[in-house]
């Protein structure tokens, strides 16, 4: 988008990333990335961009990996203002706490062009809240912000027990730190809390006491980046966040054509890290002449019924009808019957409530069972379409065919599998990389086998429905989740209850912070 389409923008927007989970981006961040032209991106949160802005992403580093100098960052960005693009600078974590965001600001006004700041979620505040503290509260009412790499800090001027500190590049030195206090004079009973990768589906904290916390590191095993936080409210949580039930669990989403943001983004909400992986395409038939001989069907009235078996069979008949010009309203009058929850909400969308949904399990076998016998004197017509996967098979059309009903059973779309993922997926998947596996039908079952191998037996399997399961069991995976009602919803839900039950059931015998693929990583452990 050019500047001339977007008047309502500065040329130049420095966009804070904040913790670097989207979620927590701001609404005027989101609008800013969405209208970029050009989005130069710090490397530690180049994903945030690749999820939100449909324009050109840079990132922030020279050919070798190394980060852009200031002078390198403001050249890109002035070029790309010379040629009239909108431009969004997003920078990792919080730079106005750090100063970066005055320097880079600074040298665009010393270069002549306009720009606004687009302030973000600090760590400060959001990796205390998605611990469950807060920084003040009680007898606390002072925050102190601390670097400990500043060759002037003396511990000996932080030891009152009423201020809560917090740290920044001290959580691989901790031990040190927490020694280093004690010495000075705080009191070795107080809280302290060491957290990384905050307020983000990756989250990891530690919380002891000053006295305690060498024992609590060494147990723990932790490494990597993060905040400290010392004082009398660190002490005082409630854990919200990490106790949620998939906190933490890699899940991997083998998909088809279908969106899967909808399980997506419930699976967040119970913490886990979703990863989608492409098994297979939706193309349209090879052979059109069926499908178009069915469509003149539906408009002249030749169907009494049409049974919709997936969410594609319901797009392929959108599709054929926006070719032709038509609508939902040439279903007027036909008889509709669906399968599945998605599937409905799919025709609902398009403006079409079905005559006949199962009451039970959402199957071929339950419509059939429900399906009505073909009455003369009720039906003025006895045809019935049925538009489906070039692999599906032909039971419902049979069933129907026997309860007197002429079938059409025609091939609306054909499924091809996708390339294989990229060798760290594929490595993941066989090494018990990842928590769980969701197969959302068999298809998925067999092509993710077929292009990436058999997952370890250490990853939960869950299935949506029977049908999917007996696949999934046929190749060899024993299924650990397997809802009652077959939606995606049920299945998240199903999957989260049974990730509770896990961590629970590990929490009684002491272990903390469990999922299956730790359990695989410490069985490892022993066998060395």
């Amino acid at each position: 988008m050019s500047a001339t389409q977007s008047a309502s923008f500065v040329g130049v927007s420095f966009v804070v990333a904040g913790p670097g989970d989207p979620e927590l981006l701001t609404v005027r961040a989101h609008k800013l990335l969405k209208h970029a032209d050009l989005v130069l991106v710090d490397v530690e949160v180049a994903r945030l961009a690749e999820l939100v802005s449909p324009g050109e992403i840079l990132l922030a580093t020279d050919n070798a990996g190394a980060p852009l100098s200031l002078a390198a960052r403001t050249k890109v960005i002035t070029e790309a203002r010379k040629k009239g693009l909108q431009v969004v600078r997003l920078l990792s974590g919080d730079p106005i706490l750090d100063g970066r965001v005055a320097m880079e600001t600074a040298a665009m006004a010393t270069a002549g062009y306009a720009f606004e700041v687009a302030a973000g979620v600090s760590a400060l505040t959001a990796v205390p809240a998605h611990v469950g503290f807060s920084l003040t509260g009680g007898r606390t009412r002072e925050v102190r912000i601390l670097d400990a790499d500043a060759p002037t800090l003396e511990w000996s001027a932080h030891t009152d027990s009423l201020v809560t500190l917090v740290i920044h590049n001290a959580a691989d030195r901790v031990t040190e730190v927490s020694k280093a206090l004690i010495k000075a004079g705080r009191d070795p009973r107080t809280p302290i809390a060491i957290v990384r990768d905050g307020a983000t589906v990756e989250q990891r904290s530690l919380h002891s006491t000053l006295e305690a916390l060498p024992g609590a590191v060494k147990l723990a095993k932790q490494a990597g980046a993060g905040l400290v936080i010392v004082g009398e409210t660190a002490g005082e949580r409630t854990s919200w966040y990490e106790s949620r039930p998939l906190h933490g669990w890699r899940v991997l989403l083998p998909r088809t054509k279908d969106s899967m943001e909808n399980l997506r983004e419930e699976l967040i909400t119970y913490g886990a890290v979703p990863f989608e992986v492409a098994t297979m395409s939706v193309e349209p038939p090879r052979t059109p002449q069926q499908m178009e001989r069915a469509v003149h069907g539906l408009v002249s009235g030749r169907f009494e019924w049409v049974a919709f078996t997936s969410v594609n069979a319901v797009r392929a008949i959108r599709d054929r009808f926006k070719e032709y010009g038509l609508d939902a309203r040439s279903l007027s009058g036909i008889k509709i019957a669906a399968i599945g929850q998605d599937t409905v909400e799919t025709l609902l969308a398009m403006g079409v409530r079905p005559d006949l949904v199962p009451a039970g399990d959402q199957t071929t076998a339950e419509l059939l069972e429900e399906w009505p016998e073909f009455d003369s004197l009720l039906d003025p017509i006895n045809r019935v379409f049925l538009p489906r996967a070039d692999i599906a098979t032909d039971t419902l059309a049979a069933g129907m065919t026997q309860l007197g009903w002429e079938v059409e059973d025609v091939t609306a779309f054909r499924t091809v599998r996708a390339s294989p993922p990229v060798v760290e997926t594929r490595e993941a998947i066989k090494s018990g990389g990842f928590d769980a596996v969701v197969f959302t039908s068999s298809s998925t079952v067999r092509n993710l086998i077929g292009i990436a191998g058999k997952p370890h037996p250490s990853t939960i399997i869950a299935c949506i429905g029977p049908a999917t399961a007996k696949t999934a069991q046929e190749h060899g995976l024993r299924v650990d989740v397997l809802p009652e009602d077959t939606s995606l919803l049920a299945l998240g839900q199903a999957l989260a209850a049974h990730g509770a039950f896990l961590r629970d059931e590990a929490a009684q015998t002491g272990v903390v912070g469990w999922r299956p693929s730790r359990r695989r990583a410490a069985s490892r452990r022993r066998a060395t």
